[in-house]
């Protein structure tokens, strides 16, 4: 009998997803999501904030989170359950610093908190950047269906 997806999920589990973002990333991401915000797409008025430059949106580091859980959901329920998950939402979503072109991010989901009544357990997701410094952190819900 396959074990319910629930029955495979341990603490510490982890996964990663790396990622070096580029300005074609960020223009591409504008142009998808819409958010044209000049902060992301204006360099003259990007030099005049704290920032002096260009950054990526938190959108897109939220979307990396997404990918860094699809290589969880590969890495350790692929070939274990039967069990579909879902994203049942991201909690607590911090942008603690800005994320500049050339950057490369690191995203790693860990699992340290399971729900089995629920069929849910959350990951701590944090976001490095190549200094290992925390541009971004999350809590990531997610649920078997």
């Amino acid at each position: 009998m396959t074990p319910r997806g629930i029955e495979v999920v341990e603490i510490g589990q982890t996964a990663t997803y790396a990622r070096t973002v580029t300005e074609a990333d960020v223009d591409l991401f504008a142009e998808l999501s819409g958010d044209d915000h000049p902060q992301h797409v204006d360099e003259a008025y990007s030099r005049g904030t704290r920032f002096g430059e260009r950054i990526a949106h938190g959108a897109l580091l939220v979307a990396y989170m997404s990918a860094s859980s699809t290589r969880w959901v590969r890495r350790w329920l692929t070939g274990r359950t039967n069990q579909s998950t879902v994203s049942y939402g991201y909690d607590r979503i911090r942008f603690i610093r800005p994320v500049r072109f050339g950057d490369t991010v690191e995203v790693t989901h860990a699992v340290d908190e399971i729900d089995a009544g629920a069929d849910r357990f959350v990951a701590a997701v944090t976001v490095t950047n190549q200094d290992g410094i925390v541009v971004a952190a999350a809590r990531h819900v997610m649920k078997f269906v």
